[in-house]
């Protein structure tokens, strides 16, 4: 009898680490980006990532993709479930040139956010210059992704956009660290970039876009939650420079072509409007292409 408990344990254990294996490769970003190119009609550019491997191949069949063109809509009253509730803290972190951007990851996390009462702790962020996103018929100067992973492994992006103007205060904090990158520019290796608060990017969390998509690189996992500010920030001209010499992959730019929306609904979030008991939801905007 115990050696049938034994083994059933040990099963059941097996079993555990694989399928714990198999959800942690769920939506993960590749690290190495050599593998692919931003070079449009190129043999590894958007078009064909779908291509170079099998596991790519969400690049080229997804039906729920990101970047993608967002149209302005109607406000949609929202319960509190579905606020994002940041609760974002310093942390030690790393910077890292992957190839075609810069990854800025929090060595033990940088505190979580909240979605419909899920707890999403932050990992990372990385740059995308011009912006992914499409907002309102434009894309802009630079778009930054805050890349968060609950436990159970699934993704919440926040995206925050930017237009040419004063500097970025976020990306001053690490300015030095990124020129120390470029005088590095031919390695790979990580560097030490400090105690870094990933509060010191602002979000202004009245108004919101969300939607259902992917990561925007390969493997081009789905199901990810898209959190994109409408409040847009101001970024120097230096300071985009900045991160693309600190990449040095030659590439103008490293943004995604815009995805088809297909049958997805993109809300725009109004958090000051709240509901009331028997009230009513509005009908959220739709958008489709």
């Amino acid at each position: 009898m115990e050696k049938s408990i034994i083994l059933v344990f040990s099963r059941a254990l097996s079993l555990l680490l694989v399928l714990s294996f198999a959800t942690s490769t769920i939506a993960q970003e590749v690290e190495d980006e050599s593998e692919f190119n931003y070079i449009r009609g190129d043999v590894r550019g958007p078009e064909n990532w779908g291509n170079i491997k099998d596991e790519w191949e969400k690049c080229k069949t997804g039906k729920m993709q990101s970047p993608i063109f967002i149209f302005p809509g109607l406000p949609e009253r929202i319960p509190e479930s579905d606020r994002v509730i940041r609760s974002y803290q310093t942390g030690q972190t790393t910077l890292k040139n992957r190839g075609h951007d810069i990854k800025l990851e929090w060595i033990e996390g940088g505190g979580t956010i909240r979605i419909n009462g899920v707890d999403y702790i932050l990992r990372q962020c990385h740059w995308h210059s011009p912006s992914e996103h499409a907002i309102n018929g434009r894309r802009y100067a630079l778009e930054v992704h805050f890349v968060h992973q609950s436990l159970d492994d699934k993704i919440a992006v926040i995206g925050f956009v930017y237009d040419y103007g004063n500097p970025d205060p976020f990306l001053s904090s690490i300015e030095n660290e990124l020129k120390l990158l470029i005088s590095n520019k031919n390695s790979s290796e990580e560097i030490m970039s400090g105690i870094v608060n990933p509060s010191d990017v602002r979000m202004e969390g009245s108004r919101y876009y969300r939607y259902m998509g992917s990561l925007t690189t390969p493997p081009c996992d789905e199901g990810v939650i898209w959190t994109v500010e409408t409040k847009v920030g101001s970024v120097s001209l230096e300071q985009v420079k900045l991160l693309r010499d600190a990449v040095n992959d030659d590439a103008r730019e490293n943004a995604r072509p815009l995805q088809p929306l297909n049958w997805r609904r993109v809300s725009l979030y109004d958090t000051r409007l709240r509901i009331e008991d028997n009230d009513t939801l509005i009908t959220p905007y739709v958008s489709s292409m």
